[in-house]
């Protein structure tokens, strides 16, 4: 879907906690918002998001855009368990992995990031989410999503396990022991399930999927150029609704 309005207002999405988006250094422009439902495990998701970051660089209001990353899941029956990727892909897919891995391999190196799929372990990508909603508090969850991202794809890490979870908080900036007290604890738990209900209640099906400002989406990795026109199209139609207030 390029530039579709969608038919309704997306009211049912999960209201963010005061504080969780980085703070608006105002430019007296009309401030956007865009929520990107992913999971860490999503190539495309990965692909999308470096696209979205070039977008937003060459958006003029950068500084008043507010991103919420909001989670999914592509296999929310995946366990704990942990086996490596190649096999799902294979089993999902009835061909060998090294043919799907190859392409996707080769449009992440286009946007600068390196794949290194053979080496990637699946299981349950609903620990991380909590890590997530825990970064948005701490307005470190661009960085935190950049780290889980780079830990599943290219350096073949466990995003079950909560020493290197706390790991990639470290390197976003959060307290490392605090995280693995998080980890250990029940918090954030209903509050993913309750953002994962909401996105499946709003037909959120694929991912990535980028919705502006609660009306407009936009879905999969698409050009950075297409993305900044929908930020310009969304930014122009908040600041001519503000100047009619």
């Amino acid at each position: 879907m390029f530039w579709n309005e969608r038919s309704r207002t997306l009211s049912g999405l999960p209201t963010c906690a005061s504080g969780w988006a980085r703070p608006r250094r105002g430019t007296g422009e009309q401030a956007v918002k865009v929520e990107i439902y992913s999971d860490v495990v999503c190539p495309w998701c990965y692909i999308g998001k470096r696209r979205f970051e070039k977008a937003l660089e060459a958006f003029p209001g950068a500084e008043d855009v507010e991103v919420i990353y909001r989670p999914f899941q592509l296999n929310p029956l995946a366990t704990r368990a942990v086996q490596p990727s190649a096999q799902v892909y294979e089993r999902k897919f009835g061909r060998p992995a090294e043919t799907i891995f190859g392409p996707l391999t080769q449009a992440a190196a286009a946007e600068g990031i390196t794949f290194r799929m053979e080496d990637a372990l699946a299981t349950s990508t609903f620990t991380a989410h909590r890590l997530l909603w825990l970064a948005a508090r701490e307005h470190r969850q661009a960085e935190v999503k950049e780290g889980l991202l780079a830990l599943y794809f290219t350096n073949g890490g466990d995003l079950g396990d909560h020493e290197q979870l706390a790991e990639v908080a470290s390197a976003a900036g959060l307290d490392r022991e605090a995280a693995l007290v998080f980890l250990a604890s029940d918090e954030g738990v209903e509050e993913i399930r309750s953002e994962l209900a909401a996105a499946a209640e709003l037909g959120i099906s694929s991912v990535p999927t980028f919705v502006f400002d609660g009306r407009f989406a936009v879905q999969g990795a698409q050009s950075p150029e297409l993305l900044l026109e929908t930020l310009t199209r969304v930014a122009g139609r908040a600041s001519a609704a503000a100047g009619r207030d």
